[in-house]
C-alpha cells in the first residue's frame, strides 16, 4: 500500500510513534542534543530545526558553545571537512535500518559534503564494503546553504535546503523517514582528535550505525 493511500488512523499512529514530527514550513520541529558519543559526556548544545515544503527539506543547524570555529580554509565542496568541525545530517526515506542513505555536512566556512553512503553491513563493519557516491554539483542541483558565525555569542548557524527530488519524495506529508544528526568538535590544540556529539547515540565512535537512526514523521 502506498503511503498516500494509508488511512488517517494509520498515519496518526506512525507519527505518534516517531521520535520527531516534522511539520510543513514555516513551522518547525527541533532535534536537540548535548551529549557525546558513545560515553554521554557533556557536549556543546546543538540543535537542528526541520521543516519541509513540497520540494525541499529545510534544516537550520545551530552550534552553541563554540570556541574554535575550526576548519581548513583550503577545503572545497565534498572535501574531507568531517576531519574538522562540522554539523551533519544522515537522511533516509523509509522506516527500515538503511544500507544506503544520504550524508550531508556543513562546516563553519559554509563548505558542504554531499554523498550517498553505501554501507551494507549497516555498521561500517571491518572488512565489509563502505563507499560514497558524491553529489558533485549540489548548488546546480538546487541545494542551498548559508552559514553565519556569531563569535561574540560563541555559536554558528547554518541554514540549508536539500531538494526532496533527491529522495523521490516531493510532497512528503504522511511519509516516515530515518535520520540522525551529529556535530564534531575540535580545535588547534586537540586536532586531529575530535569530540563526537549526536542526537541518537550509536554506542560507538562511529556515526555510521544505522539501527540507531531516529524515526522522523512528516506531518
Amino acid at each position: 500500500m502506498q503511503s498516500g493511500s494509508w488511512p488517517i488512523a494509520a498515519l496518526t499512529s506512525l507519527a505518534s510513534a516517531a521520535d520527531l514530527n516534522v511539520p510543513a514550513c514555516p513551522a518547525t520541529a527541533t532535534a536537540s542534543f548535548n551529549q557525546a558519543i558513545p560515553d554521554l559526556a557533556p557536549c556543546p548544545q546543538t540543535t537542528v530545526d526541520l521543516c519541509y515544503t513540497s520540494t525541499a527539506l529545510n534544516l537550520v543547524f545551530t552550534a552553541y558553545g563554540e570556541t574554535n570555529f575550526y576548519f581548513d580554509p583550503s577545503q572545497t565542496t565534498n572535501g574531507d571537512i568531517w576531519a574538522y568541525e562540522v554539523m551533519e545530517a544522515f537522511i533516509y526515506k523509509g522506516t527500515d535500518n538503511p544500507q544506503t542513505y544520504f550524508e550531508y555536512e556543513v562546516s563553519p566556512n559554509n563548505v558542504t559534503y554531499n554523498a550517498f553512503i553505501f554501507n551494507p553491513s549497516r555498521t561500517r563493519a571491518a572488512g565489509t564494503p563502505f563507499d560514497h557516491a558524491f553529489v558533485s554539483n549540489p548548488f546546480g542541483d538546487g541545494f542551498k546553504v548559508t552559514t553565519a558565525l556569531d563569535k561574540p555569542n560563541n555559536k554558528w548557524i547554518s541554514t540549508s535546503s536539500i531538494p526532496l527530488a533527491l529522495f523521490n519524495a516531493e510532497n512528503p506529508k504522511g511519509t516516515n523517514w530515518r535520520m540522525n544528526f551529529f556535530r564534531t568538535v575540535t580545535g588547534p590544540t586537540t586536532y586531529p582528535d575530535q569530540q563526537l556529539c549526536g542526537w541518537k547515540n550509536t554506542n560507538a565512535m562511529n556515526f555510521h550505525i544505522t539501527p540507531f537512526f531516529g524515526t522522523v514523521a512528516f506531518v
